[in-house]
């Protein structure tokens, strides 16, 4: 869900290439975004993405399914793309259009911006274990 629409409730075309960029980070990595959580740096499947890109180690977010039978730039050029299609800001998304020409030719690709809403500033949690952030309180007050 795009953040526009998660904080305000404004929907627009913008919207659906946020939608289309993650798809395309869950296929590349062939994880969902709901249920991926990196224990280690507590990243979501968009972060660890960008991560990983960032960095220069896209091929690492590729799915260990896929062993080799894929070619290394066009996994990278999709994991860009889809970086750019779920940037914070609407104006900073591609549009549909531009999305399909970057997927298809090798071109020049603007340099997206580390996402903001995807990195969580809870607690780390090791492997295995839950919390709830929702964790109840019973506060007694009591008069002098």
């Amino acid at each position: 869900m795009s953040p526009e629409y998660a904080m305000s409730g404004v929907f627009s075309e913008k919207s659906d290439v946020f939608s289309f960029g993650v798809l395309i980070i869950e296929i590349v990595s062939g994880k969902k975004n709901s249920n991926f959580h990196y224990y280690e740096q507590n990243l979501n499947l968009v972060a660890y993405a960008w991560q990983l890109w960032s960095e220069g180690k896209g091929v690492e977010f590729v799915d260990e399914a896929m062993g080799g039978s894929y070619v290394a730039l066009e996994a990278i050029r999709c994991i860009h793309v889809g970086l750019l299609c779920v940037q914070d800001h609407t104006t900073d998304r591609p549009s549909m259009a531009d999305v399909i020409f970057m997927l298809s030719n090798e071109t020049n690709r603007p340099q997206p911006i580390r996402p903001i809403f995807t990195y969580h500033n809870s607690p780390k949690l090791q492997k295995g274990t839950t919390s709830s952030v929702n964790d109840p309180k019973i506060s007694m007050i009591e008069g002098p």
